[in-house]
């Protein structure tokens, strides 16, 4: 997994510490389906890298190459998905890890 999509997840993974029951509740959640249909239909976006959670939530990047927009989502047990954080100048990265026992 590229480093980038790596770093994402991991914030947005610490995000979803944060999000519990109140994010349920809040008016940046909704049913999986219908967020994803969002992302793609008003933004272009697919999803670009998955990842596991705490208490089994899924962290979801979503991205347009063509734009360039990105979404962070944790997705719920309930299956409630939540918005976690959005931006720009999302680019896919391919970047090799350092050998072993060299510093970066």
């Amino acid at each position: 997994m590229p480093k980038m999509t790596h770093l994402l997840i991991s914030i947005a993974t610490s995000a979803s510490i944060c999000a519990g029951a109140h994010a349920q509740t809040a008016r940046n959640c909704a049913p999986r389906e219908a967020v994803v249909a969002r992302l793609n239909e008003g933004y272009g976006e697919s999803r670009q890298a998955i990842g596991l959670g705490q208490n089994n939530a899924i962290v979801e990047v979503f991205a347009s190459a063509e734009t360039g927009s990105w979404t962070i989502t944790v997705t719920l047990a309930n299956g409630m998905t939540c918005l976690i954080a959005s931006g720009q100048g999302f680019e896919t990265l391919a970047e090799a890890l350092p050998a072993k026992g060299k510093d970066a």
